[in-house]
């Protein structure tokens, strides 16, 4: 029986049935972090699962490499858009924050 280590729930992928995302050890992989490390960072995953994703990332890199991308461009949109949207909020914020600062 073939196991599934990967699944791409709507839109996002996620290692086995948990709601870790392959991004996390993805993320985690480049920075050099070993297997058992990625298991005490998620106790939800398995050793068995995360050298599965692993595998699953670097049978497909191209297209996982592609998705990461666009999730962050994506990312950073949504960021541009919120900043402008709450920008007299955010402008209100640091105010304040400036304003607790003063000394006394």
């Amino acid at each position: 029986m073939k196991k599934e280590y990967v699944k791409k729930l709507e839109g996002a992928y996620r290692v086995g049935e948990t709601r870790v995302s392959l991004d996390s050890l993805v993320f985690l992989f480049r920075e050099g972090m070993s297997a058992e490390s990625m298991v005490d960072s998620y106790p939800a995953l398995t050793l068995e699962q995360v050298h599965g994703a692993l595998a699953f990332y670097l049978a497909s890199q191209k297209e996982i490499d592609a998705y990461l991308i666009e999730g962050q461009r994506a990312a950073e949109v949504q960021h541009r858009q919120s900043s402008q949207k709450n920008a007299e909020l955010i402008a209100k914020l640091q105010r304040a924050r400036n304003a607790s600062q003063i000394p006394g």
